[in-house]
């Protein structure tokens, strides 16, 4: 059976990371599985540098899309995907090589999986988190400072430059497009409720099906079905 697949997007700080860090929490590995566009940027040198010689990462060119989408394909079809984990330029961060699994939900993350086209057309399910710039920009803060090693000068200079601009021009617009908006200007608590809410009902479906299909043979979280 085809996957379900669940675009999730939002501007940089919105808090794509910690909504799906809850759902991942919620979910056992075998029922759900998260690749991330973060892990296909395109190496340092390939990518193109601003007026002032700062590499902008903040575009979609900046992604080696190609790539991205054939693997998401690649799970969509069964297969097992592995992909060293990109660090963001960090010295303190070792990269691991990280293992896709095949599972009934596949959450497809990133700044640009609504953007691009071929990608869109998987999804079944699309989240856009929306929260208000200034409480973006404080969390972008916090977390390129703590997570990703980087100067608050840089920080904020790619923030106006480059996280803002791309916001503007490649993510906003497709809120329009999205099923699910999600605020998160105080806490994504009800949300998320709502999309767990959805999925342990679509797990629920997807496990009788498969008994219907193989009436012989066990399915992982069979006993929730008693």
């Amino acid at each position: 059976m085809k996957p379900f697949i669940i675009g999730i997007t939002g501007g940089s700080g919105s808090g794509k990371t910690t909504f799906i860090r809850s759902l991942r929490e919620h979910f056992p590995e075998e029922h759900l599985c998260v690749i991330s566009q973060d892990d296909y940027y395109r190496p340092r040198e390939e990518q193109k540098s601003d007026k002032m010689g700062i590499t902008n990462f903040d575009l979609p060119r900046s992604i080696d899309k190609k790539a991205f989408i054939k693997d998401v394909g690649r799970l969509i079809k069964g297969e097992i995907v592995e992909r060293q984990e990109y660090t963001f330029n960090n010295e303190k961060a070792t990269p691991q090589m990280l293992t896709f699994h095949p599972t009934p939900i596949i959450i497809v993350e990133g700044l640009f999986v609504f953007h691009f086209r071929k990608m869109r057309r998987h999804l079944d399910l699309k989240v856009y988190l929306h929260a208000k710039e200034n409480l973006k920009v404080i969390r972008r803060i916090k977390r390129d400072r703590v997570e990703r090693n980087y100067p608050l000068e840089d920080v904020l200079y790619r923030y106006e430059n480059h996280v803002l601009p791309a916001f503007e021009k490649y993510i906003k617009p497709y809120m329009d497009e999205a099923d699910l908006i999600i605020n998160n200007n105080t806490q994504l608590q009800m949300g998320l409720r709502v999309v767990q809410g959805f999925l342990d009902h679509y797990l629920y479906e997807h496990r009788k099906k498969i008994k219907k299909l193989a009436p012989d043979k066990p399915t992982n979280g069979d006993q929730e079905l008693v």
